[in-house]
This record gives structure tokens, sequence and C-alpha cells, in this order.
């Protein structure tokens, strides 16, 4: 696939926020975009507690162990213009339950992922404010910078002066990789709301070493959050898409599914 012909035959319509004073057209395309996702694993029992609802169940690894993903994206063109983004989640199932392990790969074999999203700062006010009334995601104003440091590529996140953590991942060997399909679970006004999010990375790779990346925790508190948890000192698993384009559709009822 060619970039741009992902976009080919995705009918876009425009909205705006009730008071009108944001508009922007659904669904967002995301054009020329860098991300990189670290895996980590926490206590099963921990990561539940954060969880808004009794329906979500987490993606567990193995048994006690569920999953935290990290990642930053970096979207240098896109429909509500450039912004970077760091997004925390929970890999989840929503009222079934999942099988240690057996979820895991039957996701990584579908390509079909489904995520609680937990924070989700962002660098713009344009990129907040859709994300908070439209589809209620816990998104707040930070500063997330990339760096590029030879063979790795770092992001640090922090918050009025006060670091949350720092994401290094190695810059691996990249071809080409099918269309990934996230579903992401959010809340507004005690609703559960979804909406998928599909990516196309032109550029992929991905490693299984625990050496592919480091988490560094600051003293922020996201960051005590995180350490409560019980992260794993080293990731699972790394994917590295240096060239990708995504589309995010519109939230929806639960029921509309």
């Amino acid at each position: 696939m060619k970039k741009g012909d992902f976009f080919k035959g995705v009918k876009q319509w425009e909205v705006a926020t009730k008071d009108g004073s944001l508009e922007g057209r659904l669904p967002c395309f995301y054009y020329d975009n860098t991300a990189m996702t670290a895996i980590y694993t926490a206590s099963t029992e921990k990561v539940r507690r954060h969880f808004p609802l009794p329906e979500m169940h987490p993606v567990e690894v193995w048994k006690d162990r569920a999953l935290v993903a990290f990642t930053a994206f970096e979207y240098r063109s896109s429909d509500i213009d450039p912004y970077n983004e760091f997004s925390i989640s929970f890999p989840i199932t929503f009222r079934r339950k999942t099988v240690p392990f057996l979820t895991v790969l039957s996701m990584m074999a579908r390509r079909y992922f489904t995520a609680y999203v937990w924070q989700l700062p962002v660098t713009t006010e344009r990129a907040r404010r859709g994300g908070v009334d439209m589809y209620g995601y816990p998104k707040f104003l930070a500063d997330i910078v990339f760096s590029d440091e030879g063979g790795m590529l770092s992001c640090e996140l922090s918050e009025g002066g006060t670091n949350i953590l720092r994401l290094s991942g190695k810059k691996l060997k990249t071809s080409g990789e099918k269309v990934n399909r996230f579903k992401t679970y959010s809340i507004m006004d005690g609703i559960p709301l979804a909406a998928n999010i599909y990516m196309n990375p032109l550029e992929f790779g991905m490693s299984m070493s625990k050496k592919a990346a480091r988490l560094t925790l600051g003293d922020h508190e996201i960051s005590r959050r995180l350490l409560d948890m019980d992260l794993s000192p080293r990731p699972i698993f790394f994917q590295y898409m240096p060239l990708m384009e995504a589309i995010l559709f519109g939230a929806r009822n639960l029921m509309d599914d």
C-alpha cells in the first residue's frame, strides 16, 4: 500500500463541539507520524483498581500479571494540526473474561487490540479539547519531547516542570506491516464509550528483547501510581514505527457495536 492510499474510500464529516468553539472532521486522519510502544507487566490486582467499571477485565500475559502499554506519538501532520501525545493504557476485554497468555496471542494474531485508556496527555489545547469533549479521553496538557539519540529514540513526558516518565526505545530494523486495529474504551458522564483506531505502519519494527526499551519514572503523581502497580523492570514487547498513518473514528455507545 502506497503512502496516502490508506485514506482512500473513507468518508469524513464536519463536526463541532456543542458551543461551536471547536470544529474538525471525523474520522480524523493522521498523515505523517512516528510512534513507539513498550509493553510492561504489572500486578493484575493493582491494575484492576484503576478500572472504572467491573465489566473491564485486564489482559494477562500469565496469571496475576496484567499488561500495561506505554505509547509515544509524534503527529507531524494531521487534521487537527501537529501535536505530540503519550498514551498509558491497559489492554482489556469488555464483559468477557480473559485467558492468561491465550488472549494476548489472539490479539496479536488478529492485529486487533482492545484497551482502556488510563492517561492521555497531549501538547495542544485543540487536541485536548477534542479528546475530552468528543471521546471522554483523560487528556491533559503536558510537555512531550522527542529526542534522537543515535540508535535510540527517546520521549520525555512532564507536566508543569515535573517529570512523569521517560521512554527510550531502539531504532529497530523496519519493514512493512499489515494494518492494526485498536478499540479504545473511555468514560464520558459515567457512560462507557468505544472508538476505533486503525494504524497503517509503513515502517515497522518489533522486538521481544528486554533491552529493546527502557522506562524511567519521575516524581509526578502519575509516576507514583505507576510505581505502586508493581511494574516489571523490563518490557516484554516493543514496537517501533518511524513512519505510520492512522485513522481515528468517532466515539460511540457500546450498543452501537
